[in-house]
């Protein structure tokens, strides 16, 4: 377990300097792009890749607790959802316990965010809160703690919100290309020219980047959390039947995307793994069929 700790840490640290690198390279073409100097560019580019690499990392929950629109959880309102929490912490062998939030969707689904077991977690839907029995929904929330344990929260978070940036500052380059390309000097052209074959590129290969980013997470973290949750429940058939409901429920998650679908339990998207047994090669998840199987053979 020790080791899987500081293999993620370990990961994260090469993840936020990748990101600095790519994030460094497509600000300093923007700046070229819109007649800044070698010099300056070079600096702006530094500098906004850094401090945008700290923001990712300090505000990376702030940010997915927004674009899922989570809501506090309260005693008066998910008194069951704060009980099981209070429950399990006994056994999870976390020594802060996780803020609860509730995102009001139909669809039974969760996650966990943070930078560590200190500032970390736990969100679920109401479509979970509704749809699972107690011992099913205990299981789900033990897995979420298990990647608050295993330290998962930092590393899935950071990324999720890279790619999306990743996705978001390669748009602008693109469109930086097409503001900044009425110039009438013949060189100017030419250098437009081969900025704007730049940008196309990093726009095509930055959601391509962004899936490879997610699956370095390796789908073996889905495992080791589900592993964790019957250790800490000592029922892993709780979990094992939430899989299923979650697995066989029709809806989609609305505030969902492609960067932030490899936090939850289950893919948000359902539209498309109708009569799916096996994980894809890009998929960020395991096959449920997979994962209940690993449950069932924990001695």
């Amino acid at each position: 377990m020790f080791e899987d700790i500081k293999k993620n840490k370990v990961k994260s640290g090469i993840i936020v300097s990748g990101f600095i690198l790519v994030v460094t390279l497509i600000i300093y073409y923007v700046c070229m792009a819109l007649d800044f100097g070698g010099p300056t560019a070079i600096f702006i580019a530094m500098l906004f890749s850094i401090i945008s690499a700290f923001a990712s990392y300090y505000n990376s929950d702030k940010i997915i607790l927004s674009v899922t629109k989570a809501r506090p959880a309260t005693l008066e309102e998910d008194r069951k959802l704060v009980h099981i929490l209070d429950a399990l912490m006994i056994s999870s062998g976390l020594s802060h316990r996780p803020k609860l939030y509730v995102v009001e969707d139909p669809q039974p689904n969760a996650f966990a965010t943070g930078r560590n077991p200190e500032h970390s977690i736990i969100c679920v839907t109401t479509g979970l809160l509704e749809k699972l029995e107690y011992y099913e929904l205990e299981g789900v929330i033990a897995h979420e703690m298990g990647h608050i344990r295993n330290y998962d929260i930092l590393l899935t978070s950071v990324v999720s919100v890279m790619v999306g940036f990743l996705v978001m500052i390669s748009d602008l380059f693109v469109r930086s290309m097409f503001w900044g390309g009425r110039r009438n000097d013949d060189d100017d052209s030419k250098g437009n020219a081969i900025l704007m074959v730049i940008g196309l590129i990093l726009l095509i290969i930055s959601p391509i980047l962004g899936k490879i980013m997610q699956m370095a997470l390796s789908r073996n973290r889905e495992y080791l959390a589900d592993a964790t949750a019957a250790e800490i429940t000592r029922n892993p058939q709780g979990l094992i039947s939430a899989l299923r409901k979650l697995d066989s429920d029709p809806n989609e998650l609305k505030t969902a995307n492609k960067a932030t679908a490899n936090l939850f339990i289950v893919t948000p998207f359902k539209n498309k793994k109708d009569g799916k047994k096996k994980a894809g090669l890009f998929d960020t998840h395991p096959s449920i069929d997979d994962r209940i199987e690993a449950l069932q053979n924990i001695k």
